[in-house]
């Protein structure tokens, strides 16, 4: 298959790449990667896409999000981290989707935020949980011509231990990225999958 993964240079993003190396795998990110792209910049995107042609999948693992206190957090924090990582992520699925065979696949990344919310992660909780109503109301929609689903990570252990954290709770990257290999092989649409179900 020849897939696009966007956020390819991040921690999840390599350890996805080489989850998939079986397959063609055109790794973009924002300034490192096979090409670049700004998610936020739809013009961009289809810059890319123009680039690459067909594929059979688009992953994303991409996306930033804000961390603070909700009594802290402004206004400008939130819609940072929805610009990026929930309407990011809709370009890439928006413009994306015109460059991905009949049959093929696009995955986002949501979280495990939206399901269990944490101090200072409100802003995540919002995002993600969006992202997660987002693939299952748009699979709904469209039926099985484009399959479209979204990957839940849990903390991942090598940036919890980045940002000197216990990582005993952690899962690795390697780990999560198995969950974005069931989500472009699967036959299954309109899904959030949680990683800890495909380890």
């Amino acid at each position: 298959m020849k897939i696009v993964l966007i956020g390819a240079t991040g921690t999840i993003g390599k350890a996805v790449s080489n989850e998939l190396k079986k397959h063609e795998v055109i790794c973009v990110g924002f300034k490192g990667g096979d090409y670049q792209a700004n998610i936020e910049d739809r013009a961009s995107l289809k810059a890319l896409f123009d680039k690459i042609g067909e594929v059979d999948a688009i992953v994303s693992t991409t996306g930033m999000i804000a961390f603070a206190p909700v009594e802290d957090l402004t206004f400008e924090q939130i819609k940072a981290s929805v610009d990026s990582k929930l309407l990011g992520q809709i370009n890439i699925f928006q413009v994306g989707r015109e460059y991905v065979r009949e049959g093929g696949s696009i995955t986002l990344s949501s979280g495990v935020l939206a399901q269990y919310p944490m101090h200072s992660g409100s802003a995540a909780s919002l995002v993600n949980a969006a992202i997660d109503s987002f693939v299952k109301a748009t699979a709904f929609e469209i039926g099985s011509k484009l399959k479209v689903n979204s990957v839940s990570p849990r903390f991942v252990k090598e940036t919890m231990e980045m940002m000197g954290m216990d990582s005993a709770s952690g899962i690795s990257a390697a780990d999560t990225a198995k969950a974005y290999a069931h989500a472009v092989t699967t036959s299954e649409t309109g899904q959030s999958f949680d990683v800890v179900d495909y380890i």
